[in-house]
């Protein structure tokens, strides 16, 4: 009967050894630590969005808002000949002699009667400036300014009849160019949110606005200034101009 073999235990390489202790109990400290980020899970990222980029000329309207200056104090010097009545009136003090008096009693003292020549005598408070008007930085900004300036200059526009005719014309790009019809192959095609021409441009060009044709309320007003000389007002334009 043969002998019995004997079961080897088949010997490991001190290596494998290490490893598979490290994969029990406390060994784990011997394996390198995985990020979250690199994990098997897939890690969800936040969907990007797409970015739109506004066409902005160079010249277009600042969106920053206005800092109100404080009121300063009005003063006046009093010379001889004054009273306080005289003075109140000449510069239409509120309240008159008795509340500049008032305001000047510590100066002035018990006899309203007796001012000396030299005396800084307050007036009263400048009224506030006018805030000024900030326009957003789009079509709508864009419009709105326009119908700003042109009420300064007497030209009529609803911002209906400019929206409506904006939108016929360039889609409310600033940027637009006709480079296809009779006055593009002139070599003066028509550009900007009401496709102006250049010759147009210049001639209906109103003061305070830039000189660039692209620039959008340059443009607006321009073409409303022409179309009120030739049909009365933008809102009566239904159509190429």
């Amino acid at each position: 009967m043969p002998a019995k073999a004997k079961h080897r235990r088949p010997k490991q390489h001190p290596i494998a050894r290490r490893l598979a202790f490290a994969g029990t109990g406390g060994a784990a400290l011997a394996l390198p630590l995985i990020s979250t980020t690199t994990a098997g899970a897939a890690v969800t990222q936040p969907a990007k969005i797409a970015s739109v980029t506004a066409v902005t000329p160079a010249s277009a309207p600042a969106v920053a808002p206005t800092v109100e200056k404080a009121a300063a104090p009005l003063t006046y010097s009093v010379i001889g000949g004054d009273s306080l009545s005289k003075i109140a009136v000449e510069h239409s003090v509120s309240g008159g002699w008795q509340a500049l008096y008032e305001a000047n009693r510590s100066s002035i003292g018990s006899n309203p009667s007796i001012i000396q020549p030299g005396l800084k005598l307050k007036l009263g408070t400048a009224a506030k400036p006018a805030a000024s008007t900030t326009y957003a930085n789009n079509l709508d900004g864009w419009i709105r300014q326009s119908l700003d300036v042109m009420a300064k200059h007497g030209i009529p526009g609803s911002y209906n009849g400019i929206h409506r005719n904006v939108m016929r014309e360039s889609s409310g790009n600033p940027l637009a160019i006709n480079n296809w019809d009779s006055n593009a192959a002139a070599g003066i095609p028509s550009k900007g949110l009401l496709q102006v021409i250049d010759p147009t441009f210049r001639a209906y060009h109103v003061p305070g606005t830039s000189t660039d044709s692209y620039d959008p309320v340059a443009n607006i007003t321009a073409a409303c200034n022409y179309a009120a000389a030739r049909y009365g007002s933008i809102d009566n334009v239904n159509g190429p101009y």
